[in-house]
């Protein structure tokens, strides 16, 4: 096995700016450089030295549609990695009624970079193992017929799932809750039908906020895979 340098990619982290970057990058979204800097607090001159350093550390890559610049995390990996730091950071202290609005809502349903994280996360995972669409086999996840048809009914696309190159259906464990919900190539095709798609269980609260909020449709569908919601966030 070959050394890592593990020093350069925690000093990109180290710092707090940069870190909120990558933060609002986990919506799973691409951002532009002023999105970025405010969310990091940071003017547009600061926020672009930030970007520069972590493209070349490979943790964002940017994307170019026309004349505009959009930032994103370099892969699911990264995405992944930054999720899996959260179970072992400190968290940060609250002192006001809006930090204090923004935990309960990142603990009730959020992204976790492309798929759905949380309680409401937590629920669609063990719902879906308990009817039997999710079929434990080594590594992860396989689907059953019965998944694969309600899947498809949920309108998820499950035929470019199956062909991404990554691991298809995967347990992570969810930080705020430390139980399982799924990740995988499966849950980022979920996550899109159920955040895009015409019949939305979820709504983003912001562009730069990971945060998503039930809506009636989800409230109900989530109620039926055995999801209560907190009292905080009704």
């Amino acid at each position: 096995m070959y050394d890592v340098d593990l020093a350069a990619v925690g000093a990109l982290l180290g710092h707090q700016s940069r870190a909120a970057m990558l933060d609002a990058l986990l919506t799973g979204r691409a951002l532009t450089a002023t999105e970025l800097a405010r969310a990091a607090g940071v003017s547009a001159a600061t926020a672009s030295e930030h970007l520069a350093k972590l493209r070349e550390g490979g943790l964002v890559e940017v994307v170019a549609q026309g004349r505009h610049r959009y930032h994103r995390l370099a892969s699911p990996e990264v995405g992944a990695a930054l999720e899996s730091l959260s179970h072992i950071a400190p968290a940060k202290p609250v002192t006001t009624l809006r930090q204090s609005s923004r935990a309960r809502s990142l603990a009730e349903a959020r992204t976790c970079y492309d798929h759905v994280a949380g309680r409401s996360g937590v629920a669609l995972h063990d719902g879906l193992v308990a009817r039997g669409w999710l079929v434990p086999e080594p590594g992860g996840y396989g689907l059953s017929e019965p998944g694969v048809e309600g899947l498809l009914g949920w309108g998820v696309d499950v035929s470019s799932a199956r062909a991404a190159r990554r691991r298809f259906a995967r347990p992570c464990l969810d930080w705020t809750e430390r139980r399982e919900h799924l990740a995988g190539s499966l849950a980022a095709a979920l996550a899109t039908a159920l955040i895009d798609g015409p019949e939305p269980w979820f709504q983003r609260r912001s562009e730069d906020h990971r945060g998503l909020l039930p809506t009636a449709l989800g409230r109900r569908r989530l109620a039926e895979l055995g999801w209560e919601p907190a009292e905080q966030s009704a």
